[in-house]
């Protein structure tokens, strides 16, 4: 049995396949988290909607801390998480796919670590690749067996938010590397990293970015756009949770804090 969790993003609240599950609050150090929980394909499936009921929660006040702490009391082993996003590069058009393997951290404000007080000691884990290779040859495998759009490569900024960038962030961000800019994944795919769990991201481009898009950034033009994507990326989570086949290659995510003396809650 995989132990699988999906961490929807803006637009991905309440999948239709996974309406059926137990709804539980998850207490952690950290807080509470809410979570979804129950069983599809011979797999446990968790849902956890990172913004919460009713997208109240910015994307800088987000306890990533208490929802990856919760996903790892749960047994959790590989996290798909969704991402609406904007794009720099050209090619990535509103309605793409992108499985992201870089990531460029603008981030300010938010704490980024397990391993900030005394008790647990100072880490540092290595994030040369943070996303996981095998999670990520799973989703793409998936992805080719549809007619959606995607790319198997991208760089997501990840900016400090609730604000949209200005013209001039976009153009530095393109300069760099950068292909899309969202404003969630980090630090959840580093705390993914820290807690030994295999972390992947699929992000839905939903407009152009700033500076490249004809008109003013809006949120409703975020939400329209998933409105439009939301089946498909229902049937990729179907699909990634229904693969049970074995994988073409092994990573090292799980055992990635052995030299710290491995992660322990």
């Amino acid at each position: 049995m995989r132990k699988i969790a999906i961490i929807g993003g803006t637009g991905i609240y309440s999948p239709e396949t996974l309406q059926c599950f137990e709804e539980k609050v998850i207490q952690t150090p950290y807080g509470p988290a809410l979570c979804n929980i129950g069983t599809m394909c011979g797999n446990q499936v968790i849902f956890i909607t990172r913004h919460g009921v009713g997208h109240k929660t910015a994307p800088h006040k987000v306890n990533y801390r208490a929802n990856i702490w919760a996903l790892k009391s749960l047994g959790t082993e590989e996290i798909f998480a969704t991402t609406a996003v904007g794009s720099l590069n050209l090619d990535m058009e509103p309605g793409h796919f992108v499985v992201c393997d870089q990531v460029l951290d603008f981030t300010k404000s938010r704490i980024n670590t397990f391993y900030d007080n005394p008790e647990r000691g100072v880490a540092h884990v290595d994030f040369t690749n943070p996303y996981c290779p095998r999670l990520r040859d799973k989703v793409i495998n998936c992805l080719y067996k549809t007619d959606i759009v995607f790319h198997k490569k991208g760089c997501y900024v990840c900016t400090e938010g609730p604000r949209f960038e200005t013209a001039a962030e976009i153009k530095m961000f393109a300069m760099l590397g950068g292909d899309l800019v969202g404003m969630t994944n980090m630090p959840e795919s580093l705390l993914a990293r820290e807690a030994e769990m295999c972390y992947t991201n699929c992000s839905i481009v939903t407009n152009m970015a700033a500076g490249i898009s004809p008109t003013p950034l809006s949120h409703s033009e975020v939400v329209e756009a998933m409105d439009k994507s939301i089946k498909n990326m229902e049937k990729l989570i179907s699909a990634f949770i229904a693969a049970n086949e074995a994988d073409s290659m092994e990573c090292g995510c799980p055992k990635c804090m052995t030299e710290f003396g491995g992660f322990t809650l």
